[in-house]
């Protein structure tokens, strides 16, 4: 028996402490749709890996070495040290994205012409490559007029017409043929120059063909190479790109690591090649001036009979060409150094001091060879002017040479270790791990919507849970299958009304209302009269289920009842009976039809129904009408129990206006949808009216592995053995 109320006792787990076994069997209970799900997203992953582009990888590495100054240590050690450069990684790195390296690259290999197959959104290219039905288009060039400074890559349309002479069309924006050609040929036409290099694809098949601005084709080439050093500190850079096309991409990366070798070799020969340009335009002037001086010498010697210099006047001339040689010297090496440093380096500051040094001697020995004759005197200074210039002109020489050799042998500090290769598989898309990737995320969705709906419903699923706020549950009712499929057949009209308790009366639902009629019979000892009000907190709970096969329940005991449908505004017991809903209440409580008149017998034997009737526009005023209450006293006394079912008392006040005539007072709660507060709501508001609810049918109960203790007849079945 069910109708004493539960101990307020009853043990509460504390809400501190996450019940594993409940939440355990939370994802039991919901195991299809999470396995539905899982699969789907599975299937949904295989067929982004399947239809995903597959991307390739080609990769180069380059090698930055520190300058050595090679053949030019052997010719002289301060050229050397001058072009000897040396740049850090980071530094090679930026040369490389720079647009004077990839400007050339986008040049050469026409990567502002934009040409694609056209495919299906999303799928189409994928397809595509799976049966084998790709569509591939190389263009070598193509130039539109002047006045246009870029197309996007859905301007143009190239149309192959021809897959024998490999034959296309040119269409424009508004499909207009602007140009015809064939691969291998350069077509003209309407402002259009066109050169495609290969086409391969089906007639009919559509081409996007676009043209980019060069300094939008370096952004998108720099963005997609990507360049780091091995290691740290290695000189070692890599060079890779990711691409649909194999080839394409060895190219544009080849390209790249060339471009950058011949600009840093250009480099490191530039300031040799400026040197060796300023030596060669002063070579003339120094031979002319070498000319000069001997002729004038030659001619003071003829003039005055060939004086020779005494021993004190050579050696004077040996000291004087000597310095005028470590003075040219300083020269050079002062040329060299300030490109270097600042005058404020010690290393400038020792080479000014050392030339103020030869100055002062070279001054000391002009007064001293004013001491001199003056025909040696002359002879002296003519005779220095010859030499000086002598080794001034043949120091030049050396150092053109030397330049020379060193622009020769300039390779500059860069090499190509490894040219640009792509990797036979794609890098891209990691078809295993997107499978994997889906499925888990699949899961973990299903169980985190699962678990969060079971954290925001707040749906009795326990009786105790309705008798710890002081209401008796008078029985847990199963949810019945045959039922809902009774219910879908009725909707989609391909069905008659029926009772269960009439088509299958061994239903474990129907075993538990034989329950409650036991149960009920305890409770009306006390009441009024035989009236029992069957009514509900809101809608859909299955209040008109349990009254129609309650009343087919008594009625088979042999007790003569009458089922009322109270609910004029949206009732349906008229169905389960195959009756019309007219002549029904409201035309009795309107005065309409008696008693008797509206009275209809039903396929079962001992129960008769009162349907709806005519929706009025005002019902709780007609039930407000004294001929309810003589119709409520009349089949009280003409019937054995008088079943009412009324509309949600949440809803409408209805219920509490009908209830004032009932002995008796129950409410229907559904399993898992109606909420403690909401029932707890519905008896106050049955309270406030002065109407007691002597307990609640708990309905469409279901065995839950989460561990709801529901009671009853549930998780029994018994029948008879059929043999």
């Amino acid at each position: 028996m069910q109708n004493q109320p539960a101990s307020q006792a009853r043990h509460q787990t504390s809400p501190d402490v996450i019940d594993l076994g409940k939440l355990f069997g939370l994802l039991i209970d919901a195991k299809w749709p999470i396995i539905i799900t899982t699969f789907v997203f599975s299937c949904f992953g295989i067929a982004i890996a399947l239809l995903s582009t597959p991307i390739y990888k080609a990769d180069a590495l380059i090698q930055v070495e520190q300058k050595s100054s090679g053949m030019s240590s052997l010719l002289s050690e301060g050229l050397g040290d001058v072009f000897a450069q040396e740049s850090s990684a980071t530094t090679e790195i930026e040369l490389i994205k720079s647009r004077m390296v990839l400007g050339k690259t986008v040049d050469e290999l026409g990567l502002t012409t934009i040409a694609q197959p056209k495919y299906l959104p999303l799928i189409g290219k994928g397809l595509a490559r799976l049966t084998g039905e790709q569509a591939f288009i190389n263009v070598g060039r193509l130039e539109v007029a002047e006045h246009w400074h870029y197309l996007d890559d859905k301007t143009l349309t190239l149309v192959q017409t021809d897959d024998t002479n490999q034959a296309f069309e040119l269409h424009d924006a508004k499909g207009n043929v602007v140009l015809t050609g064939q691969v291998g040929t350069l077509a003209e036409g309407n402002g259009y120059r066109l050169f495609v290099n290969e086409l391969q694809g089906k007639v009919g098949q559509e081409y996007h063909l676009g043209k980019v601005s060069r300094i939008d084709a370096i952004g998108a080439l720099k963005s997609d190479l990507s360049i780091s050093e091995r290691g740290k500190q290695t000189g070692i850079l890599q060079l890779s790109m990711l691409g649909e096309n194999k080839l394409m991409i060895e190219r544009i990366v080849n390209d790249i690591s060339q471009n950058y070798f011949l600009q840093n070799v250009a480099r490191q020969s530039a300031e040799a090649e400026k040197s060796l340009e300023f030596l060669q335009s002063h070579l003339p002037d120094i031979k002319t001036s070498l000319t000069a001086a001997e002729d004038t010498l030659n001619q003071y010697r003829q003039d005055n009979e060939s004086v020779d210099l005494g021993l004190e006047a050579q050696s004077t001339l040996k000291v004087m060409v000597e310095l005028e040689a470590q003075l040219n010297e300083l020269t050079f090496k002062e040329s060299e150094v300030s490109q270097r440093f600042t005058k404020d380096h010690p290393a400038y500051r020792s080479l000014l001091e050392k030339r103020e040094t030869l100055l002062g001697e070279r001054e000391r020995l002009n007064k001293q060879i004013q001491k001199l004759p003056k025909t040696q005197r002359e002879v002296l200074r003519m005779t220095r002017d010859v030499e000086v210039n002598q080794q001034i002109y043949v120091q030049l020489l050396n150092k053109v040479q030397e330049l020379r050799i060193l622009k020769a042998g300039t390779v500059g500090n860069v090499r190509i270790v490894d040219s640009a290769q792509s990797y036979s598989e794609a890098v891209k898309p990691k078809k295993p791990l997107i499978v994997v990737l889906a499925t888990l995320i699949g899961g973990a969705l299903s169980v985190a919507f699962v678990l969060i709906k079971a954290a925001l419903h707040k749906g009795v699923e326990s009786p105790s849970e309705i008798e710890a706020i002081g209401l008796p549950v008078y029985a847990s009712v199963p949810k019945s299958e045959l039922q809902l499929e009774i219910e879908h057949l009725f909707k989609r009209k391909k069905g008659t009304g029926k009772l269960l308790a009439e088509s299958n009366p061994a239903d474990l639902s129907i075993e538990a209302l034989r329950g409650l009629r036991t149960s009920l019979h305890f409770a009306m000892m006390e009441a009024k009269n035989n009236v029992v009000m069957i009514s509900g907190p809101a809608p859909q709970v299955g209040k008109s289920f349990v009254s129609t096969n309650f009343a087919s329940v008594i009625a088979k005991t042999g007790q003569k009842v009458l089922l009322v449908d109270g609910d004029m505004r949206r009732g349906y017991l008229q169905k389960s009976f195959n009756l019309r809903w007219d002549d029904g209440l409201s035309e009795l409580l309107s005065g309409k039809l008696t008693s008797e008149q509206v009275v209809k017998n039903t396929n079962v034997e001992n129960l008769d129904v009162v349907t709806r009737g005519q929706v009025p526009p005002n019902p709780s005023e007609l039930l407000l009408h004294p001929r309810f209450k003589h119709f409520i006293e009349w089949a009280s006394s003409h019937y054995d129990l008088v079943i009412l079912d009324t509309p949600p008392i949440l809803a409408v006040t209805d219920p509490a206006i009908i209830g004032a005539h009932a002995g008796t007072t129950l409410m229907v709660a559904r399993f898992g949808q109606n909420t403690v507060k909401e029932i707890e709501v519905a008896q106050n508001r049955f309270e406030q009216s002065g109407i007691e609810v002597k307990g609640v049918i708990f309905n469409a109960t279901e065995k839950k592995a989460a561990g709801t203790d529901t009671y009853g007849y549930y998780n029994y079945a018994y029948t008879s053995d059929k043999k």
